[in-house]
């Protein structure tokens, strides 16, 4: 990615500035990417990251916070994911029997079996992302991007 030819400059950036523009610009794409996998389901980035904390805690309801506090894009229309997802039957809410105050959200039948043909095209989307980078090279990334 020639971060100049973007920015359609022939100015040297500073390396501080072409880190954090490079930074920007690779997530974009990556993001970019990722949602056109998505698009043929019909869901978001943010509405996946739903299914997979809901699968992820096989079995057990979670609250919105709960789903808040463990997506990946911190967001305040976590309430709008759910619903959307509620229209698509993937999800389901309902008031705890315990504490009627307590809304318990649960990933449905139909939202795992779903989850599961999103799961074969993410991980396929995924490695066509890396697949210019060695192993090394990815944990050399991963390393350096740890210190953000």
């Amino acid at each position: 990615m020639n971060i100049e030819k973007i920015l359609k400059t022939d100015k040297e950036i500073p390396i501080d500035k072409r880190t954090v523009v490079h930074v920007i610009l690779v997530s974009h794409k990556i993001n970019e990417v990722i949602s056109q996998a998505l698009k043929p389901y019909d869901v978001s980035i943010q509405q996946f990251n739903v299914l997979r904390i809901l699968r992820g805690q096989n079995g057990k309801p979670a609250n919105l916070g709960t789903i808040n506090e463990r997506m990946v894009t911190k967001m305040s229309n976590t309430t709008r994911l759910v619903d959307k997802l509620i229209a698509k039957n993937y999800v389901e809410r309902k008031t705890c029997a315990a504490n009627r105050r307590k809304i318990e959200i649960s990933i449905t039948s139909n939202g795992k079996k779903e989850l599961e043909k999103i799961d074969i095209t993410m991980a396929e989307t995924e490695n066509k992302l890396v697949a210019n980078f060695s192993k090394k090279e990815l944990e050399t990334l991963n390393q350096l991007l740890d210190k953000f």
